[in-house]
């Protein structure tokens, strides 16, 4: 293939349940997929909610999307079916989150971006933006500093050789050689594939070029779930290459302590001095964050980041101290 040609892809959007975006997601898709003669697969993982009505209508008028049927429900597994049933002969998979929006040209500057600069794998910053108080307040921490330690995925990006990132494209050559995604991951299962990437000597760029934009629950429990699954995720990734945690993951980590530490006030009153300064540093920050952005409606922005910090601290801790089955015994 020479600089000129257009790689051959394919477009993958694993979704469960998500009647109220796939719609217009796939509207969305579908002129970038006619532009770059990709087809889209919808890979599901048995939505009750009407998704696959919807996809299989439209794929019925429309012959470049699939609907497949996940039953492994995970992510990663819908990826790695997608590949093992499409792949062959296809240079690059672009994977695309049904709970999210994107750049009309979004696929068009993945494409373009790999063939600049040779990447093996095409990530990009994830914005996150809300529409009731709650979400809001999620997004604003989400965006923040205080709620992702910096993490440059989480915040909008020049254009750098980087180790992790939002997946966006990858070349299927990559993916296969490393054994795709690790399916014993429900969450930070990107983050996983990203370090056997590097270890392997393939290369991870996040563009400038585009991004896009990722919608957060709408209520703290989902919140709450969702980032005790993201710390049961890292614990796992750390377990299974010997990682240690980096200075931004460390901060958080000690949440967890502090809380169980709180339960011991009543032994001395000391006990409970950092929980209440952690609180007053995000209930602060959502304060200061409503105020200088003028934005009322965003106060809960602290709530929400220590809805956050709790969440993947007891995540975390719980996935590293659970019990792990020893090998060799008879």
């Amino acid at each position: 293939m020479t600089q000129t040609e257009t790689p051959s892809c394919m477009i993958v959007v694993p979704c469960l349940n998500e009647a109220a975006h796939i719609g217009a997601l796939l509207r969305e898709l579908r002129p970038a997929a006619e532009r770059l003669g990709a087809v889209i697969i919808v890979a599901d993982g048995g939505s009750t909610d009407g998704t696959r009505t919807i996809v299989a209508d439209i794929a019925a008028k429309d012959r470049r999307v699939i609907l497949l049927h996940n039953e492994k429900r995970l992510q990663s597994a819908a990826i790695n079916l997608a590949v093992a049933r499409f792949g062959d002969g296809v240079d690059y998979l672009i994977r695309i989150d049904a709970h999210g929006g994107y750049p009309a040209d979004y696929c068009d500057r993945l494409v373009e971006e790999a063939q600049a600069t040779h990447a093996d794998s095409v990530v990009v910053s994830m914005l996150t933006s809300g529409s009731g108080m709650v979400q809001k307040a999620a997004a604003a921490a989400q965006n923040s500093r205080l709620g992702t330690g910096g993490s440059k995925h989480r915040h909008l990006s020049a254009g750098e050789w980087v180790d992790h990132g939002h997946h966006a494209m990858m070349r299927i050559s990559a993916f296969t050689a490393v054994g795709g995604y690790d399916e014993t991951f429900s969450h930070n299962e990107d983050a996983e594939l990203d370090y056997r990437l590097r270890q392997a000597g393939y290369r991870i760029w996040m563009t400038g070029k585009t991004h896009m934009v990722y919608y957060p629950r709408s209520s703290l429990k989902g919140l709450y779930f969702q980032y005790l699954g993201y710390g049961r995720g890292r614990a796992k990734n750390v377990l299974k290459h010997r990682m240690i945690p980096k200075i931004r993951q460390m901060v958080p980590l000690l949440v967890f302590p502090v809380v169980l530490l709180a339960a011991f006030s009543f032994v001395h009153w000391l006990a409970a001095v950092p929980l209440l300064l952690w609180a007053s540093v995000c209930l602060g920050y959502g304060f200061w964050t409503a105020l200088s952005q003028r934005k009322p409606d965003i106060a809960l922005a602290g709530v929400s980041a220590m809805v956050m910090h709790f969440g993947w601290s007891v995540g975390f801790w719980l996935q590293l101290l659970a019990p792990r089955p020893q090998r060799g015994v008879a």
